[in-house]
């Protein structure tokens, strides 16, 4: 048996296909899922998701979302979202550090949050092409 798993963006499907088990970023931590798993409705992480096809992992940066798990179906609706292709590890390392570097220069609350959410995006692309490149 197979899972159905569908991420849906604001405008568009990024990932509609079936595979053998998911491990999602959870608010919570990393979830695993497989084929029988109990019906489950949870928050999601910025993060990165992985999708077992065939034996082999595939990466895709979630930026949050919610997930719903039901009858071997898994629908996840997330703000965003970033299939992984040729990420380039060094460059996710500079943006990690550039990113580093606008939370320190940050004043306001506001500047601060959005620093914040960019090393929070910048680690899940590291992680993504650390993953990638293994």
């Amino acid at each position: 048996m197979t899972l159905k798993i569908r991420v849906i963006a604001p405008d568009k499907i990024v990932w509609d296909a079936e595979a053998e088990e998911i491990i999602l970023p959870s608010s919570t931590g990393q979830l695993g899922i497989l084929t029988g798993h109990i019906p489950l409705l949870t928050a999601l992480d910025i993060g990165v998701m992985r999708v077992r096809i065939n034996k082999e992992w595939k990466p895709i940066i979630l930026l949050g979302g919610f997930a719903e798990v039901q009858n071997n179906d898994v629908t996840i609706l997330v703000n965003g979202a970033e299939e992984v292709y040729n990420l380039d590890l060094e460059q996710a390392k500079e943006d990690l550090e550039k990113a580093t570097n606008e939370l320190e220069k940050s004043e306001t609350n506001k500047e601060k949050i959005e620093a914040t959410q960019l090393i929070r995006k910048a680690k899940a692309r590291l992680q993504a092409a650390t993953v990638n490149n293994t």
